[in-house]
């Protein structure tokens, strides 16, 4: 059963989800100021989250390994692209990937928030919908000088971006997050923990639901962060469907040999959070509302049996 419900997968430079504020929902066929002035702007003071598979393409295109780009060009266990290169002439610094007066120089291997901006998309009962935030189209601003380029549709615009492989991505990494929540789900609700009358658990899922990444990468802890952003899945890089189901194959394997060893449901607690934390991270690189999903799964962890 899926239990993530909606889904926003906006740009990540609009930080996190707020469904507090306005969004303009999108046909395929509307016609926008989509076509690029190449100015550069949206390339500085960001923010750019990266699933693994996007940090695969990324440190491909370095013609270097995962866990070199992560240790060098990213923040918060690699789930966030650094913009620490030059400020521009509004003081905001550039994304470690922008070579003034040349742009992107991984432009083919871009993740799927820079391929959709300025537009997001929304998963909505399995069906993606794509939107922008507020009334006005979000380029105006910063980059007038678009009404008067070509206009796009959002059909073209997509086409025009290639986005489909990166889109893929994200979908099959919501479904590692949603499997990462549904062990957290089955080791509370299946083992006699919740019976024994634990509240620890779910107050702990609360809190989870409020860290950041960064934070999470400490109660996530380095092994499993390994385990998370840096598989060994390096001839499926090419496959995003193949490298996240190989990946969420190696998840559960490694997480059937932890569980193997638990002797105690003080053990079965601590490693329902530790599910939960990954869940969560992985929400995370995409995006999603991770304060919304903990309260989610927190209803329904309740709606089963489990108290707080």
């Amino acid at each position: 059963m899926v239990y993530y419900g909606n889904i926003a997968i906006l740009p990540q430079f609009w930080i996190l989800i707020n469904y507090l504020l306005q969004t303009t929902l999108l046909s395929l066929q509307d016609s926008l100021p989509l076509t690029c002035s190449r100015s550069g702007t949206c390339c500085h003071g960001n923010l750019v989250r990266l699933n693994p598979w996007e940090l695969a393409q990324l440190s491909n295109a370095k013609n270097i390994s995962s866990a070199e780009f992560l240790e060098t060009f990213t923040i918060a266990g690699g789930s966030i692209l650094h913009f620490n290169g030059k400020p521009n002439h509004t003081g905001k610094r550039s994304c470690g990937q922008y070579v003034e007066g040349n742009g992107c120089s991984v432009h083919r291997s871009r993740p799927l928030a820079c391929r959709l901006f300025p537009l997001g998309r929304q998963i909505q009962n399995g069906t993606s919908q794509y939107i922008f935030q507020g009334k006005e189209f979000p380029c105006l601003m910063e980059c007038p000088e678009v009404t008067d380029l070509p206009h796009l549709t959002v059909e073209e615009y997509l086409s025009g971006q290639e986005t489909k492989a990166f889109e893929n991505a994200q979908d099959e990494y919501m479904e590692v997050m949603q499997n990462l929540a549904d062990i957290a789900l089955t080791l509370l609700l299946d083992t006699g923990l919740a019976e024994s009358g634990d509240r620890k658990t779910l107050q702990s899922w609360r809190k989870l639901g409020t860290l950041g990444p960064a934070s999470l990468v400490s109660q996530v802890g380095q092994e499993w962060m390994q385990v998370l952003m840096l598989p060994p899945l390096g001839d499926q890089a090419n496959d995003p469907i193949l490298f996240a189901q190989m990946h969420n194959e190696l998840i559960q394997a490694k997480a059937q040999e932890l569980f193997g060893a638990l002797s105690s449901l003080e053990e079965v607690g601590k490693t329902a959070e530790l599910m939960m934390a990954m869940a969560l991270f992985v929400a995370h690189t995409l995006g999603a509302d991770t304060k919304g999903l903990s309260e989610h799964w927190i209803v329904i962890a309740k709606e089963n049996g489990a108290l707080e």
